[in-house]
């Protein structure tokens, strides 16, 4: 495949990676090794002083994880991207790439727990200011500013809250004021929206969730739009070590084959859900970016090529009889994590939110009573049986 953008996402998915190797191998190998031999002294000297392409180190690049990175920039329409053992690595190395001390970051409030403790709890030591705000309201950005704000970093649809901003005019704010913008792809992945088309600088994903989608490995890739920034990231990864591991990438390489059909399938079983949902007595309000009620549906078809398959809603009941429904499901699985090809349910505010304070996870929307629910390629019918049969002991 000579040029990627001659054909479709899918198959881009099955025939883009960009490796060759001497056997005509029909899948990415394993390079499953920690160090590679240089043809003489030169020829080292030349790879560490990057006047010359070569592999050095796998900390440093790896063939099997160079062939993830560069099918995931072509899908999301950036000059290139670095995958990490994490992906709370990747966001930890774009926090430590792209911020000095005594700059600030305005963020999406209701963003991954993990992200936003990152931030609050540990580089904040070291000088880095941050605001949280509903970004789904420009207006809350743009009072946010400051004079040393040098990014906006954003989640959307936002997590868990499924709340979206619009990714547009979030990289015209940035940009007027010397910004980055930064956005967090989880929960839609390559196949349903790409930020860098929208303006965005960066973009990053949790690989272990839509991007991967069989719940067996954990990583993070994050791709730049242009080279001085992924060089910056790229750099930071080297010396903090974040790197992702040839057998995590042939694993991902594996799953993201997939993808197109997994987020089809599992969108179409969203909708039916959501809509059961909707109509059950003892729920009280459905979050869900296909349904007719949900707000932004207009700014949902702007940006996004779908309605994904995350569903945020709430129980008559309140937490408790979220609790009753967790712990009744037969079929669905009660744990964190999103994006498999698995149905899972989880209470955010004491699981995946819960180590931000909870006057932060009250200003994010991220109440008591919302449960999250990642849908999967199951039947749908299954799925809405064992929904039936949980909620009514709730």
């Amino acid at each position: 495949m000579e040029n990627p953008k001659d054909y479709g996402f899918s198959s881009q998915l099955i025939h883009y990676s960009g490796h060759h190797d001497e056997y005509k191998s029909a899948t990415v190998p394993i390079y499953q090794t920690s160090t590679f031999a240089f043809e003489c002294a030169e020829d080292g000297a030349e790879c560490f002083a990057g006047t010359k392409q070569g592999y050095i180190y796998t900390r440093m690049g790896n063939p099997t994880v160079k062939a993830l990175e560069r099918q995931i920039a072509v899908l999301e329409h950036g000059y290139d991207s670095i995958a990490f053992s994490s992906g709370m690595a990747a966001v930890s190395t774009v926090y430590m790439a792209l911020l000095n001390s005594n700059e600030h970051m305005i963020s999406s409030a209701a963003v991954y727990g993990a992200s936003r403790v990152m931030m609050e709890q540990h580089l904040s030591r070291f000088g880095v200011q941050s605001t949280y705000v509903n970004t789904a309201d420009l207006n809350e950005i743009k009072a946010a500013i400051k004079p040393n704000t040098k990014m906006i970093y954003i989640e959307t649809p936002a997590n868990p809250t499924m709340d979206i901003t619009d990714i547009e005019a979030c990289a015209e704010i940035a940009h007027s004021i010397g910004a980055v913008l930064v956005v967090d792809n989880t929960f839609c992945s390559p196949y349903l929206q790409n930020p860098i088309d929208l303006g965005a600088d960066v973009v990053l994903h949790s690989v272990t969730k839509f991007i991967n989608g069989h719940a067996d490995i954990v990583g993070g890739i994050v791709i730049s739009k242009t080279k001085e920034l992924n060089d910056k990231i790229k750099g930071m990864m080297f010396n903090l070590g974040g790197n992702m591991d040839p057998h995590q990438a042939y694993m991902v390489i594996r799953g993201v084959k997939t993808l197109a059909i997994r987020i089809e399938r599992a969108q179409e079983n969203a909708m039916k859900v959501a809509e059961f949902l909707e109509n059950h007595p003892k729920v009280e309000w459905v979050k869900y970016p296909g349904l007719a009620s949900f707000k932004q549906r207009d700014l949902v078809a702007k940006q996004m090529k779908g309605t994904g398959t995350m569903i945020s809603f709430g129980l008559k009941g309140g937490l408790e009889s979220g609790k009753k429904l967790m712990d009744n499901v037969k079929m669905c699985i009660l744990a964190v994590s999103l994006g498999g090809i698995e149905t899972l349910i989880q209470h955010p505010a004491s699981m995946t939110h819960s180590k931000m304070s909870p006057e932060a996870r009250q200003s994010a929307g991220i109440g008591e009573g919302l449960v999250r629910f990642s849908v999967g390629i199951e039947d749908a019918k299954d799925i809405i049986n064992d929904l039936q049969q949980a909620l009514e002991k709730a």
